[in-house]
């Protein structure tokens, strides 16, 4: 009973909220039904507020007991005064008002939701944008601010070009830098860090920057990879590394933050320090703070190699992590929350950073407070220590996997579980049989105990699951627990762990085995702490190490690694340089240990050396041998031997010295002396010197045009010139220079000709500087010439001249200038002069140097006052217009002004730009390429000789605009009315001035437009576009131009109509004599268009010509009058709109009949007529002649009653049947119609007509004429020129022609006939319009037959592939019929010829005719070679033109 009396131990156990976000913590372990933590179902959310106005935080939370509701921030209490905190119970909501913001208040406030079983902890932060006031008067007291004083003091650095600032829409340079640099999986992420969300479209401009700059990364880097960006580790550090071979291991590596360059060195307690393993280069920053953050960049020489953006954000964790236990295969969870947003953290482990991928998923809260990770399928080499990295701070928390996935204790608990669902199923399987015996009472309450019981037993099993652990509670607990440790061999070894109480007693396991003193170990207890030391550990003391204290245990598991080891000495010996001569052998040898196997690389400058035939590598288990036979200078570096296995890696470094003799001295030879007695020339030393120091060299001459070379003897090795004073004036020389060491003499290096005694004058030197002037002295300096002329400068000459003159006098008259500076004094006060200057050697004076600038004799002026009156004349939205008064000039105090400089600065910038880098003489001047409405600090400098004086600016900034002007439109022609036609483009240009830059809105009948109309404004004007109208774009369009001075509106209606469609029938009534009513259907167009109307006209049979009689009508009748009676009317009506008339529709005529008398007419009898007659032929057949490929037609005029039947035979064989023939009889017209004449198509036609009273023929030959083979080729090819469509116009002509003159002669012949007459006159109308349709196909036919050049091309390839085959065919067979004589020939002898068969002789003949047969063929292998080449050519022009035309 006490036990249950006790109040339960305190508990914090983190829980996952249904809000992202939100921290619940339960302090208890189980909660009683009923009963639930607090929870946010709604929480309160950031802010960015103005200053001055509310703040209103919300929040609505759950929880059973109801919760309290407490509200706090971070930085400081929060006064009452200033904050308000309610509840709605209305709305239910929990409200935090702050009703006058500050810029102060800008924090992060807290709502905490408290019960007596846990917490949930919710933050918001709240940002308060100032509203930058300015008083009237807070200058007023204020005098004139010493600017110079303000400036502070600079220290000179070494500085890197500044990237330049981002533009408005253009990309940021730092992000296409970033980019440069980056890996492409990091795109995204860099991207969103700028707000670009979609960058695909700068992917072409990247890969041609990243060309570039690989090209001049190339110059300096041989290999460059694995670059990674900054990152924060977890010991506090950040690095950024990359993998780079150089291409000179001298090259100088540079740091810059933003710009600047910053020292670092190789300490690893440095700030900044670089680490180089091998080719990786590793940079890191030790004792973060935020002044780190910044733009680094590393520079190879003049080249990036690497850009990273270091940023620290203000941020702290208000939620650190916590540790987590799990079982293997289960989900680990690790959370955090930020006391600011922020889009991601780093998630690092001790092995290095986690990504988002299959193991681990890293999820982040809509607010970007609560970072989550959550490591999948959990194993127990994911035990250990995982840190949260924001910014600079970090949070860390141990993982433990346990490998036994089911509790000791709840084992009991779990068998009672499964027996209650077994018995659950059992009894489930009760009830189902019963209740197949119908017995469903029972089965229900079977049921309902069963559930009563289940209930009853897991509020049982919870009770005593309390109970459990409220006695664990009690009893002895881990304060901290072993953690697992890793060790190598021979190293010391410490075990601890601390428990709650400090007189409990455990005991040490080592692998379930008791552990003493006597296993030589050493256990030690301080209190409640409890210790296993290892003082020497080896491989057998890796084992699984537990600690039991009163029923608690603890467990770790302590790993001994062998990294390889060498010993201090043989390291020391290895370490010593190799020094050897050309062509000797160096060894190299270490002994090792370390764990097996060991794997052993030998490298020399980083490449790794393989057993060859100059490199014999031996290596056993307790060392490793390198020797390099047959050395050579160039193999002099580095050597290191890497030892590796699983546990580490070892490097050791020595180096190789080759001696050897030195490289030839370095040219070019830089002649400094070339006097007429004298030559002094000098060269630079050798590149290599060998590996010894140059001792002397050795000179050699000839004079050009001999042979023989003079030694000139050695000179020191420390002086790399020699000067020849043994030459002849005029004479040329060419000089052999050769470096000697200790090794031997170098090759030679040998000089170009050099001449003595040529006189070479010097260059003209800089020009001169006026470093003061006076009254009556001043002084100038001046630069040596870069072109001595081959001999030493001995002095200058210094001219002079007035202003305005031409005549140079020589300053110096006592003899040359040694100096490069001077004293003038020979000078008149106020006046003006220019001064040159000329440098002398051995040859004479040079050339004089460019004038200076001009400079008056008198003492240094005061810098000048300031200008006053300054103001601003005009400005626009691009320029300022200023005008001043010059400074007055008062004496001792202030001198004359001789020029002015203008300045100005943005209102968000503090840095002045000057805007002429010259002064101006004038006092007045025009600032351009301002940006439209921005604001700028405008001040003007005088300036003169003694300096620039203090500025003059204004009290106000100015904004780029111009006067303030009410909008007004300014185009007096404005229509207010604009029809357009459907489908036509709508554009109303509206013209105004404003200023400044005015809002422009247009409306459409009071509503905002469609999205289909484009809006275009402009600083003078707006232009209103439909490209496509339809009817619904009919309006009222309104403009609204409106700003700070006032606005201004103006409406233009436009109507979109089409021509109108015409009225319905007309009807025609008359109601009374002299009147006639129209009446017709509306037009469609009617209800669309309310303009539509109709006009109506008549004609009367009288003056035929018609007259408009109603005109704006809106209705559908309309009522004529002065109907004449006699006269016939016809009316028509029109529909009418803006855009005209309609096609009008026309009313039936109406006559007004005059009343005559009764008129008889006597009708005589009619007589039957009998115009049955025979069938008989007109106009007969004719012969014709048709040329092959072309169209045929025969036709003959035939007459009959009835209709006789029309027969046509070739050859006495019908073709009425045939599909290859057209045959027609229109109107007593008989044609046959062949459309393209072949040669079986030649023969006699004959066409037979016979009815019931008789029959009747006519007959004709036709010929076909075959064209020769380049008529042909011309007909193949006719439809590919524009002649051949000529001809076949013309022959279609004749052939019109022809027939109509046989037809007229024909008419001719019959006129006495009428019904000839009538037929003769149909049969022409119907070879008219026969002659168009068959010109219409023919053009049609030659269209197929262009189309059809392909088919064409393809036959003409077969045709020539089917030639080849042929020839191939030819030649084969007579190579077999040639071996078949030659065999024959052989088998009888010439003498025996007498004796040959019959038989055999006449097979002979037969090969012999054969033979001759197939050399006629080959014969014909030219004339097929030159049809071939034909045909090819032919083919190759098919393809051309199948080309063009498929263009």
């Amino acid at each position: 009973m006490s036990s249950s009396q006790d109040p339960p131990a305190p508990v914090a156990i983190k829980k996952r909220s249904k809000v992202p976000g939100v921290v619940v913590t339960q302090f208890v372990e189980i909660v009683p039904l009923g009963k639930t933590t607090p929870d946010f179902s709604r929480k309160p959310m950031p802010l960015t507020i103005q200053q001055g106005k509310k703040a209103t935080f919300k929040a609505m939370i759950t929880g059973v007991p109801l919760p309290t509701v407490t509200w706090t921030r971070n930085k400081c209490e929060m006064e009452p005064e200033k904050y308000k905190m309610r509840f709605d119970e209305r709305l239910k909501e929990y409200i935090l008002e702050i009703p006058d913001v500050q810029p102060e208040q800008s924090d992060t406030y807290k709502c905490t939701v408290t019960n007596e079983f846990g917490e949930a902890v919710s933050t918001a932060i709240l940002n308060v944008i100032p509203v930058k006031t300015k008083k009237k008067g807070d200058n007023d007291d204020q005098g004139p601010q010493d600017f110079r004083s303000m400036l502070k003091k600079t220290v000179v650095t070494t500085k890197k070009k500044q990237l330049p600032p981002p533009k408005e829409g253009e990309i940021d340079p730092k992000l296409l830098e970033l980019l440069l640099c980056a890996q492409k999986k990091d795109y995204e992420r860099i991207c969103y860090d700028f707000g670009v969300t979609d960058f695909r479209w700068m992917l072409k401009r990247l890969k041609q920057l990243k060309k570039e700059r690989e090209d001049e990364q190339a110059k300096v880097v041989e290999a460059l990879d694995e670059v990674k960006q900054i990152e924060v580790k977890p010991n506090g550090k950040a690095e950024f590394s990359v993998d780079m071979k150089l291409c000179d291991p001298n090259s100088a590596i540079n740091l810059y933050k933003d710009g600047v360059l910053i020292p670092y060195s190789d300490d690893e307690n440095a700030k900044h320090c670089l680490k180089k393993d091998g080719t990786k280069y590793v940079f890191s920053i030790k004792d973060l703070k935020p002044e780190d953050a910044g733009f680094y960049q590393l520079d190879v020489e003049d080249a990036n190699v690497l850009t990273t953006d270091f940023k620290v954000p203000a941020v702290e964790f208000a939620a650190q992590l916590k540790d987590v236990k799990t079982v293997e295969c289960e989900d680990a969870v690790f959370q955090c929350v930020l006391s600011a947003p922020l889009n991601r953290i780093t998630w690092s482990s001790e092995n290095g950073s986690l990504d988002d991928e299959s193991k681990y998923e890293i999820t982040v809260s809509e607010d970007k407070l609560t970072h989550t990770l959550k490591v999948k399928n959990c194993g127990i080499k994911d035990t250990g220590t995982y840190f949260a990295i924001a910014g600079i701070t970090s949070s860390k928390a141990s993982l433990t996997v346990e490998a036994d996935p089911n509790a000791h204790k709840g084992g009991e608990s779990l068998s009672n579980l499964a027996g209650l669902q077994k018995d659950d199923a059992d009894g489930a399987g009760k009830d189902e049989g019963d209740a197949g015996t119908g017995d469903d009472g029972s089965g229900k309450k079977t049921d309902e105990r069963m559930e009563t019981e289940k209930t009853k037993m897991l509020w049982e099993m919870r009770m005593i699951q309390a109970k459990t652990m409220e006695q664990r509670n009690k009893s002895i607990q881990f304060v901290s627990g072993l953690s697992d440790t890793t060790a190598n061999v021979g190293e010391r070894v410490e075990l601890s762990c601390k428990l709650s109480s400090d007189t409990a007693v455990g005991k040490w396991y080592k692998n379930g085995k008791l552990l003493t003193e006597a296993d030589g170990v050493t256990i030690i207890k301080d209190g409640a702490c409890h210790k296993l030391i290892i003082n020497c550990c080896s491989k057998e003391d890796a084992a699984v190490y537990r600690f039991e204290a009163e029923g608690r245990k603890s467990e770790a598991i302590l790993t001994i690694q062998d990294p390889p080891k060498v010993d201090l000495d043989a390291l020391g010996k290895f370490s010593q340089p190799v020094i050897i001569k050309a062509g000797e052998t160096a060894e190299w040898k270490l002994p090792f240990s370390g764990g097996a196997p060991v794997t052993i690389q030998w490298y020399k400058e980083d490449e790794e050396l393989l057993a060859g035939l100059h490199v014999k590598i031996e290596t056993s288990d307790a060392d490793s041998q390198l020797r390099l036979t047959k050395c050579q200078r160039k193999d002099s570096g580095e050597v290191k031997i890497k030892l590796k296995n699983e546990y580490g890696t070892f490097e050791a470094t020595s180096k190789l010295i080759v001696l050897d003799k030195p490289t030839p001295p370095q040219g070019p030879v830089d002649i400094m002396e070339s006097a007429v007695t004298s030559v002094e020339f000098k060269w630079k030393p050798p590149k290599d010197n060998g590996g010894c120091p140059i001792i002397s060299y050795m000179i050699e001459r000839q004079q050009i045009g001999r042979n023989k070379w003079t030694n000139l003897g050695e000179f020191p090795g420390n002086n790399p010139s020699y000067k020849d004073s043994d030459v002849d004036p005029g004479r040329r020389y060419c000089y052999r220079i050769r470096a000697k060491n200790a090794e031997g003499l170098s090759d030679y290096l040998q000089t170009e000709d050099i001449a003595a005694g040529v006189l070479r004058y010097p260059g003209p030197p800089s020009a001169p500087k006026v470093v003061s002037a006076f009254k009556d002295c001043i002084n100038l300096s001046w630069c040596p010439p870069c072109d001595t002329g081959g001999t030493k400068i001995i002095g200058y000459n210094l001219e002079k001249k007035k202003k305005g003159t031409n005549y140079w006098s020589l300053v110096n008259q006592g003899g040359p200038i040694k100096d490069t500076k001077f004293s003038v004094k020979d000078v008149i006060e106020g006046a003006a002069y220019e001064f040159r200057v000329s440098a002398i050697n051995l040859s004479g004076a040079g050339d004089p140097s460019i004038p200076c600038e001009t400079v008056y004799a008198r003492d240094p002026m005061k810098p000048p006052g300031k200008v006053t009156d300054l103001k601003l004349t005009s400005s626009s939205y691009t320029t300022f217009s200023l005008a001043w008064t010059k400074p007055k000039e008062i004496k001792e105090v202030q001198d004359e002004a001789l020029g002015y400089f203008v300045e100005i600065r943005p209102i968000e910038n503090l840095d002045w730009t000057r805007c002429n880098s010259t002064p101006i003489t004038l006092t007045s001047y025009t600032v351009l390429g301002l940006k439209a409405m921005a604001a700028y600090w405008i001040r003007v400098i005088a300036t003169n000789y003694g300096g620039d004086g203090e500025p003059q600016g204004f009290d106000n900034y100015f904004i780029a605009m111009p006067p303030p002007v009410r909008p007004k439109f300014n185009d007096r022609n404005m229509k207010t009315l604009m029809v357009v036609r459907l489908g036509y483009t709508v554009r109303l240009n509206i013209c105004f001035e404003a200023s400044p830059l005015p809002d422009i809105t247009w409306l459409k009948d009071g509503m905002p437009l469609g999205k289909h109309v484009t809006v275009t404004n402009s600083d003078k004007g707006s232009q209103l576009l439909i490209p496509t109208s339809e009817r619904t774009d009919s309006g009222i369009y309104t403009i609204t131009v409106r700003n700070i001075v006032g606005h201004e509106s103006f409406g233009v209606e436009v109507r979109v109509t089409d021509d109108p469609k015409p009225p319905g029938v007309v009807e025609v009534t008359q109601n009374t004599p002299g009147t006639v009513t129209l009446s017709w259907t509306p037009s469609p167009d009617e209800k669309r268009d309310d303009r539509l109307h109709y006009t109506v006209s008549k004609r009367d049979s009288f003056k035929r010509t018609w007259r408009t009689v109603a005109n704006n009508l809106y209705n559908n009748k309309f009522t004529v009058v002065n109907i004449l009676p006699g006269r016939e009317y016809n009316f028509r009506v029109f529909a009418k709109n803006d855009m005209g008339l309609s096609v009008p529709c026309e009313a039936p005529p109406f006559q007004n009949k005059k009343e005559k008398e009764r008129f008889t007419v006597k009708i005589p009898e009619s007589v039957s007529l009998d115009l049955e007659s025979p069938p008989s032929i007109i106009v007969p057949l004719k012969m014709r002649t048709a040329p092959r490929g072309y169209e045929c037609c025969m036709s003959c005029a035939v007459k009959g009653d009835p209709a006789p039947r029309v027969t046509w035979y070739r050859n006495n064989l019908s073709l009425n049947t045939n599909p290859n023939y057209h045959i027609t009889n229109v109107c007593g017209v008989c044609s046959l119609l062949i459309l393209h004449v072949g040669a079986k198509d030649s023969g006699e036609y004959k066409v037979v007509l016979h009815n019931k009273l008789g029959v009747a023929e006519s007959s004709m030959t036709l010929n076909v004429r075959v064209l020769s083979n380049n008529k042909e080729e011309t007909g193949v090819r006719k439809p590919l020129s524009s002649a051949s469509s000529a001809s076949t116009t013309a022959t279609s002509n004749s052939l019109r022609n022809e027939r109509l003159s046989r037809l007229n002669s024909a008419r001719s012949t019959n006129a006495s006939n009428a019904s000839s007459d009538t037929a003769v006159n149909h049969a022409e109308s119907y070879f008219l319009r026969r002659e168009h349709r068959l010109s219409a196909r023919r053009k049609a036919e030659e269209e197929a037959a262009v189309n059809d050049y392909k088919k064409m091309y393809e036959k003409a390839l077969a045709t020539n592939q089917r030639l080849k085959s042929r020839l191939e065919t030819s030649k084969q067979e007579l190579t077999v019929i040639q071996d078949q004589l030659q065999r024959a020939q052989k088998g009888r002898p010439g003498a025996s010829g007498s004796n040959m068969l019959e038989t055999e002789q006449k097979e002979s003949w037969a090969l012999k005719k054969k033979i001759s047969d197939i050399e006629e063929q080959l014969k014909v292998k030219a004339e097929l070679k030159m049809e071939n080449q034909r045909l090819k050519d032919e083919n190759g022009a098919l393809i051309r033109v199948i080309t063009k035309l498929s263009k």
